[in-house]
């Protein structure tokens, strides 16, 4: 792999290698873009087959928390970290304070995250060397359990896209069939209960559907039933890739717009949602309640102030959709465009981000 030439071709600012032979850690931060401010991304520990493909997923990984954070509207940049490591067996509390260290050795330029592999119990031990993460234990300031402010986001976000679907916002009365039923999903469906929305759900956790039956009246179907049921909003919350050359074909909904990530398989099964006339909600731009709710944080949390800017995921998605009409261009490529359009509007007055001893961090 050519780094450079890689790195140069995306434009990308920083790739660093972490490595303590002591704790084992074996870690790569990539930075991507800081115009908007430091760059906030999570931490994923993951056995990659080679030391390539570990710095691959990171670079790619920080490329889309950049699109991510600009298209929530936060003040700040990409990026991500990957550790190495089956995280049943790499982690320990030498591991962590380790990589603390590191993160604190980038004065702010960098703040990280969970993602998968990592806990709150390990944000923790970071926390011991670093002011500089989020979504750590709730004793220390954080916002706790983020699922249920994620699942607001998106239930916000598809009466946004119902509006450009159905031309009302109201989702009352509308079927919605809901791929998954996990704890960001669950917290959905409840939203879209108490609105008076038909629920139609499917899990390969038989506990987790019934659930859903009994608390919400939702009709259970099969995991591959669910891409074919008469409704009118399509909503994936489960694995990426579901919406490709099989399922497409079956999807009889007007509007597709779930919690999932990488929801499209190819970017060219987006063109063909647009041919169609299906509106699709890129999946960055209606999940993002999570990174804005641990964002808050950093200024030291304020649950309704966090909530408030949830709530400005409905017109995110609004603005991507115009984007879509203005250009006629996918609603995945008017999503890219209006966080590129950001970023180049506040490039003409900055370039990076740069800790000059202000301090974001107001938790200690």
């Amino acid at each position: 792999m050519e780094i450079f030439k890689y790195m140069t071709k995306y434009d990308y600012e920083q790739l660093l290698f972490c490595q303590d032979e002591q704790s084992g850690l074996k870690a790569i931060i990539a930075i991507h873009d800081t115009t908007l401010g430091p760059a906030l991304g999570g931490t994923r520990i993951w056995q990659y087959e080679t030391e390539e493909e570990a710095i691959e997923d990171a670079l790619r990984l920080a490329k889309g928390m950049t699109y991510k954070n600009a298209a929530a509207g936060l003040n700040l940049g990409g990026g991500k970290t990957v550790i190495i490591g089956d995280p049943k067996t790499v982690k320990n509390e030498a591991l962590f304070r380790a990589f603390g260290r590191f993160i604190q050795g980038l004065n702010g330029r960098y703040i990280t995250a969970e993602d998968v592999g990592t806990t709150v119990q390990d944000m923790d031990l970071i926390h011991e060397e670093t002011d500089y993460v989020t979504g750590i234990s709730e004793a220390f300031g954080s916002s706790g359990n983020p699922s249920p402010v994620t699942a607001y986001g998106v239930y916000r976000g598809m009466k946004a896209a119902a509006k450009e679907g159905f031309g009302s916002d109201s989702l009352e009365g509308k079927t919605v069939a809901v791929q998954g039923v996990g704890n960001v999903a669950f917290n959905l469906c409840r939203h879209l209960h108490e609105e008076g929305a038909n629920l139609i759900v499917t899990d390969i956790n038989e506990e987790a559907v019934q659930r859903a039956v009994n608390e919400f009246g939702a009709k259970a179907v099969g995991t591959d039933e669910i891409y074919s049921v008469d409704c009118d909003i399509y909503s994936p919350c489960a694995l990426g890739a579901t919406i490709n050359d099989d399922t497409i074909p079956q999807i009889k909904a007007k509007v597709i717009a779930g919690a999932a990530n990488n929801q499209l398989k190819e970017t060219r099964h987006g063109d063909i949602l647009h041919e169609k006339g299906v509106v699709y909600t890129p999946d960055y731009v209606i999940n993002a309640g999570g990174v804005i709710n641990v964002a808050d944080e950093l200024h030291g949390y304020n649950e309704e102030r966090a909530m408030k800017r949830v709530e400005t995921i409905y017109s995110n998605v609004a603005g991507v959709f115009e984007i879509s009409r203005r250009d006629n261009i996918p609603s995945y490529v008017a999503a890219d465009r209006m966080a590129e359009e950001r970023i180049e509007q506040m490039r003409k007055s900055r370039s990076q981000f740069l800790k000059n001893g202000h301090h974001i961090l107001s938790r200690r």
